[in-house]
């Protein structure tokens, strides 16, 4: 039995999917972060459970071949990324691993694997951040949450955004110390400003920098905007967005505009699209790209279907294949995002297709009453997947196909293990990587009725 503080000398033989090695020592697993498949380690154990331990490096003997130099000053403390120690090519490997891992051991299926996409950038791939803003000793600190915390560790430049967002980072917590503007507190719920949150169009070049307060007014608002645009001209909007709950999400539904425009734009698939703070958009708009037509691909277009886009956000996967159906009907429960695809349709000449603000269950309704039946249905939804109710709705439309967009393999696995039993048989699943460097994959899978 490992004990505490023991140091073992051992080799990681397999990584876990939040970016832990592991190793068995004397038949008990042991999770050691930081490591790579091949290294040859001295490990400190530094916590033992009843069937694995967790420990840290001592010593490397002999480094693995995936492992590389990783230059980010805040790897070990900031919560984003998982693989920056190794190659990007080990990390596809894995990822790939991870996802049919999951779909074979805890969904029970068998599906034909494609191979994993990678990304086109590796680096600088974000168009959208969302920083804490919080107080520590008198100061504000903007940055990201550290591991399973929510405590702030300063980091104004990361390699995965946009380098102009470093700025608009540090002005504003200069900004917000200068002028004597306070940071939210999570525990007594007082404090101004809760989060700084940045969207870019990558072809558009243009930005839009959000805040998200605790009120219902910014102090010195009209001069945080003039020098915003001092330091980052091809800022198009400024957004407050109103939160006044006391809980841990992020934007709340009002948003006022400070200056310019209510929405920036940005091309994808090469439909052009208008987001709105609350509109979801993908924060990897060229590795979006590759997963929008392998969707499309899998879903294999005669040109005469009714195609249902459910969680359809500003539209951005329905759109890109209304040219390939007869008619296009997407599903949206979030009104600012509807009327964001609404608009996004029109000033793309899209005339096959409308937008529905409901939940799936609301839509399967009503397009029972209008005697229309989806030949296809595509969903793309949140991390935890989709309700049992929405799996219902969907199996209840009967559609000859369901393409599922899914950033989680785990949700994925158990929702198609569902849709097994609805009547629905997975062919084929695809990793496609839109987060590079972090423990995240996105995977697109086809579903037929059987």
């Amino acid at each position: 039995m490992l004990k505490k503080n023991q140091v073992v000398e051992t080799t990681i033989t397999a990584m876990s999917s939040d970016g832990n090695g592991i190793a068995k020592v004397d038949g008990m697993v042991v999770f050691v972060p930081y490591t790579a498949v091949g290294d040859q380690l001295k490990v400190r154990i530094v916590k033992v459970q009843k069937n694995y331990s967790f420990g840290i490096v001592e010593e490397i003997l002999e480094p693995s071949k995936d492992r590389i130099d990783d230059h980010c000053p805040v790897y070990k403390k900031c919560g984003g990324c998982a693989f920056r120690h190794i190659s990007y090519e080990a990390e596809l490997i894995h990822k790939a691993e991870f996802v049919e891992s999951n779909l074979r051991r805890l969904g029970g299926l068998d599906p034909v694997m494609l191979p994993i996409t990678p990304s086109p950038l590796v680096q600088g791939y974000r168009n959208k951040a969302q920083y804490p803003i919080r107080e520590h000793e008198g100061k504000i600190e903007v940055g990201f949450f550290a591991k399973r915390s929510h405590r702030v560790i300063s980091c104004a430049q990361c390699d995965l955004q946009p380098p102009f967002f470093e700025k608009i980072l540090e002005y504003t917590k200069q900004f917000l110390q200068e002028n004597h503007i306070s940071a939210y507190n999570e525990e007594t719920g007082k404090g101004k400003v809760r989060h700084l949150y940045l969207r870019c169009g990558e072809i558009s070049g243009e930005v839009m920098v959000c805040l998200v307060i605790n009120s219902e007014r910014m102090p010195h608002a009209q001069e945080y905007v003039d020098g915003l645009l001092k330091i980052c001209p091809q800022v198009a909007s400024v957004v407050l967005n109103i939160n006044r709950e006391q809980n841990n999400v992020i934007l709340g539904e009002k948003c006022v505009t400070l200056y310019g425009k209510d929405t920036i734009e940005d091309t994808l698939c090469g439909v052009k699209f208008e987001l709105s703070p609350l509109s979801f958009y993908q924060v990897n708009r060229q590795a979006a790209e590759k997963l929008y037509q392998l969707a499309a691909q899998l879903a294999d277009f005669r040109g005469d279907e009714l195609l249902v886009d459910l969680y359809c956000g500003a539209g951005t996967i329905g759109l890109s294949m209304a040219s390939k159906v007869r008619e296009l009907v997407g599903v949206e429960i979030v009104p600012d995002a509807v009327e964001n695809a609404r608009v996004n349709a029109k000033r793309c000449g899209v005339a096959n297709a409308r937008f529905i603000c409901a939940d799936a269950k609301e839509a399967a309704a009503q397009l029972a009453e209008e005697n229309l039946k989806p030949d296809v249905i595509v969903v793309d939804p949140p991390r935890k997947g989709c309700e049992i109710e929405v799996l219902q709705a969907i199996a209840a439309m009967s559609p000859e196909k369901l393409v599922y967009i899914s950033c989680n393999s785990a949700s994925l696995a158990r929702d198609c293990k569902e849709l097994e039993q609805l009547g629905y048989h997975l062919v084929k699943a695809a990793p496609v990587d839109l987060f590079p460097r972090t423990m995240h994959v996105e995977t697109v899978a086809l579903l037929s009725r059987e």
